[in-house]
């Protein structure tokens, strides 16, 4: 059986080492304690939204990123082939497209 909680921990670390980073310094840097942090990353304990969001903070990667990671690894697991993400979904746009804005200009009068 595959757990969440494992490929959840399992990525958590390998991001954490590829930055070079220790525990130590993560924990510390997203107010978790060291050895809860350490139980994460094991897949012995489940973290809140709250404390994935402050562990993603502190390793300066969004969230959604590691979450994907996690579901293309869970789907890998499961013998689904995972198709590669449209580099144009990739990006979220920082601003709305003038195109849009006139087009909706039109429609309010």
């Amino acid at each position: 059986m595959v757990l969440l909680r494992q490929e959840l921990g399992d990525v958590l670390r390998d991001v954490r080492l590829q930055q070079g980073r220790t525990l130590r310094q993560v924990a510390s840097r997203a107010s978790v304690a060291l050895g809860y942090l350490s139980e994460v990353e094991r897949g012995q304990k489940e973290a809140s939204s709250e404390i994935l969001a402050a562990v993603a903070e502190a390793l300066e990667v969004p969230l959604s990123s590691i979450l994907r990671e996690v579901g293309d690894r869970l789907a890998v697991m499961e013998g689904i082939e995972v198709p590669a993400l449209d580099p144009a979904l990739q990006r979220i746009p920082d601003a709305v497209p003038d195109e849009l804005v006139r087009e909706l200009s039109s429609y309010a009068g």
